[in-house]
C-alpha cells in the first residue's frame, strides 16, 4: 500500500496495464515492433517507447537532449513535439533492447510506488515544464498505459481487459470532458440535454445538461426529453474518445436518436485526447 489509499486506485491500475504491456511486447519478433498502431503515427515500438519516457519522467530522469525530423507529419502542436522526443530517440532500438528497458523501468517504478510517501498534492513535473499534482499524475498514467495497452492489444490482435481497473479510470477521466464537449464544443443549445448510453465490458448512462448559460454538467439520472439519445459500446466510446477512429467509420456501431445535426456536431468533437 502507498501511504495514501486515493493514489491506490491509480497505482493498481497502472500496473496492471504496463504489465499486460510487458507480457504483450516481450515475445515479438523484430518486425512486429513496426507495425502500426490505431494512435496516429505510431508503431508499436513507438508506443512502448513513449511509455518507458513517461515513467521515466515519473521517477524524475533528465529527458533526452535531442533533435526530432522535420517530416513526422503526426507532430502538429508543442505538446505532440514534447511527447515525441521520448519515441523518436529509440526508433532504432531493437526489440530486445526495447523489453530489456522496460523491464528496468518497471522495476524502478514499482520500487517507487512501494516507497511513495508524498501527498496526493505533492507537485511534480508535467507536460511542457508544467506542474501538476501527485495525484493526477498518477491518474494520468493509468489512463495513458491503459489506451495504449488497447492501442497495442488492436494491432496484435490480442483482445482483453477491457473492464480491467485501467478502464473504470479512463471512464471517469473520459467522462468529466462530455460537457465540454456537448455544451462548448458541440454547441448544444441552453437548458438541453444529451444522453450517452454506453454498453459493453463497462457499461454507464450519463446525461449532459446544458444550463441557461450555456455550460455544461454530467449526472446518472436519465433525461426526459433529450435532444440527442447516443447509444454506443464501450470498446467504440473509447476509440471515438481518444481520437483512434473517425465517426464515419463506425457509425453503425452508434445508434442516434433526436437532433441529428447535434449528434453528428458532438461526434465531431468527441477525441479529446491531445
Amino acid at each position: 500500500m502507498t501511504v495514501h489509499p486515493s493514489l491506490q486506485t491509480y497505482a493498481d491500475a497502472w500496473t496492471h496495464s504496463i504489465e499486460a504491456i510487458s507480457e504483450l511486447v516481450q515475445p515479438l519478433v523484430e518486425g512486429e515492433w513496426n507495425r502500426a498502431t490505431p494512435c496516429p503515427g505510431w508503431s508499436v515500438r513507438d508506443i512502448v517507447s513513449h511509455v518507458i519516457g513517461m515513467e521515466c519522467e515519473m521517477l524524475g530522469d533528465p529527458r533526452p537532449i535531442h533533435s526530432l525530423p522535420r517530416d513526422l507529419y503526426h507532430v502538429r502542436s508543442d505538446f505532440a513535439r514534447y511527447m515525441e522526443m521520448q519515441v523518436d530517440v529509440r526508433r532504432h532500438h531493437t526489440a530486445p533492447e526495447m523489453t530489456a528497458e522496460l523491464e528496468y523501468v518497471l522495476i524502478r517504478r514499482a520500487r517507487q510506488l512501494r516507497n511513495e510517501n508524498r501527498s496526493p498534492d505533492h507537485k511534480v513535473r508535467a507536460p511542457l515544464g508544467a506542474e501538476q499534482t501527485l495525484e493526477l499524475a498518477y491518474r494520468m498514467r493509468a489512463f495513458d498505459v491503459w489506451v495504449h495497452e488497447q492501442d497495442l492489444r488492436l494491432t496484435l490482435n490480442q483482445p482483453g481487459n477491457l473492464d480491467s481497473p485501467g478502464a473504470l479510470v479512463t471512464r471517469d477521466v473520459l467522462l468529466e470532458a462530455l460537457p465540454k464537449v456537448v455544451a462548448k464544443d458541440a454547441g448544444a443549445p441552453t437548458s438541453s440535454a444529451v444522453v450517452f448510453d454506453v454498453s459493453g465490458p463497462v457499461e454507464f448512462l450519463r446525461t449532459v445538461r446544458v444550463d441557461a448559460d450555456g455550460r455544461g454538467s454530467v449526472d446518472g439520472a436519465p433525461s426526459l426529453g433529450p435532444a440527442v439519445t447516443l447509444a454506443l459500446d464501450w470498446e467504440t466510446y473509447v476509440r471515438l474518445a481518444c481520437g483512434r477512429v473517425r465517426p464515419a467509420a463506425v457509425a453503425d456501431r452508434i445508434k442516434v436518436e433526436g437532433d441529428a445535426a447535434l449528434a453528428q456536431a458532438i461526434l465531431d468533437n468527441f477525441a479529446v485526447t491531445p
